[in-house]
């Protein structure tokens, strides 16, 4: 009976030590310009170009020929993913984007939309 408690305390800590050295979910460096807790636009593509829109809160208006957005907030229960709305050809669409560092999309290229709105929200 003692062998068996001692191979079952040895495979818990065997596993314990596993669970405390996997590794965590990195964030990717801030994009220019956008520091942490703010969601950017940018003109070109992969967080390039000029840095067109930076907010930490919800924002509304319109900002032409948007080529990459970025959603670098904070884990925040409610409001770290971003609604964005916008329009291309014509039609109007709005996509979730997750905080970084993921899981989920948490940037995106787009081929030169118009920006309507941003707003702070829950899980996608």
């Amino acid at each position: 009976m003692r062998k068996r408690a001692i191979g079952i305390l040895a495979t818990a800590a065997a596993f314990a030590g596993v669970i405390a050295t996997a590794p965590s979910a990195s964030a990717e460096p801030n994009p220019p310009g956008c520091g942490k807790g703010y969601f950017c636009a940018y003109s070109g593509y992969d967080q390039s170009g000029r840095l067109l829109l930076r907010t930490a809160g919800n924002w509304s208006g319109t900002i032409y020929n948007v080529r990459s957005t970025f959603n670098n907030g904070y884990a925040y229960p409610g409001a770290d993913h971003i609604d964005q709305t916008y329009t291309y050809r014509g039609n109007t669409y709005t996509k979730c984007l997750h905080y970084n560092p993921g899981p989920g999309q948490y940037k995106a290229n787009w081929a030169d939309i118009t920006l309507k709105n941003v707003r702070w929200r829950g899980e996608c």
